[in-house]
């Protein structure tokens, strides 16, 4: 890791298949409820509503962002219905919380989850006390990451320097605002696919791995 972070006085993480391990399969079981929402809020067949989702994510930037803009849904019902999943596979981590604990600076979350998805997640992980602020999509008021607006909201709110601030994030397309505002950013995994361009500064395979390198070299 050759990024130099010694400016670097406040932390941003997205949430879910970046603060915990994608194989952990919680996004699994939160994509199985929003296929299911989909299906009965569009009234198409599973293949055609599946369709439609993708659109959605491309052109929205989340399933809820699209069924808002073409049906009349209700966000609360959404968002209580696809995040309400059972946590049983994921994993309690004191790794993950001794390293959050020792960077230097503020640390927050900035996710496209539910506020009360949030809390449960980091609950769980046992890293919920650790973060100077949360950063949900009803504090976005429903307008998902990669909106530029979203991240403009985000530093105003918590008066973040993001010249002074990195973002770790699984989706690439959430990191290129990020740049553009002046973030460090790094992916977290493979991208799933996606494009994986210039506004990307570093990757890491899992986020553990890079603090814990991080953390080593600070205590030095």
């Amino acid at each position: 890791m050759s990024l130099n972070l010694s400016h670097i006085d406040a932390w941003i993480f997205d949430l879910d298949d970046t603060l915990y391990p994608r194989e952990q399969g919680v996004m699994t079981l939160v994509q199985a409820r929003i296929n299911a929402f989909m299906i009965d809020a569009v009234g198409l067949p599973e293949p055609e509503a599946k369709v439609l989702q993708k659109q959605f994510l491309n052109e929205h930037g989340t399933t809820l962002a699209g069924l808002m803009a073409n049906y009349a849904i209700d966000a609360e019902t959404f968002l209580r219905e696809v995040h309400d999943v059972p946590l049983d596979s994921l994993e309690p981590s004191p790794r993950m919380a001794g390293a959050l604990t020792r960077l230097p600076g503020r640390r927050f979350v900035l996710t496209n989850g539910a506020r009360f998805h949030a809390a449960r997640v980091t609950e769980r992980i046992g890293i919920a006390g650790l973060f100077d602020g949360v950063f949900a999509i009803e504090d976005m008021d429903l307008t998902p990451k990669p909106a530029p607006s979203t991240f403009r909201r985000f530093l105003e709110h918590f008066a973040i320097d993001p010249h002074r601030a990195i973002f770790f994030e699984d989706t690439p397309r959430n990191l290129a605002p990020a740049k553009a505002l002046g973030m460090t950013t790094v992916l977290v995994g493979d991208g799933h696919g996606h494009e994986i361009g210039d506004w990307i500064d570093a990757r890491t395979p899992d986020l553990l791995s890079f603090l814990e390198h991080l953390s080593l070299r600070d205590a030095a």
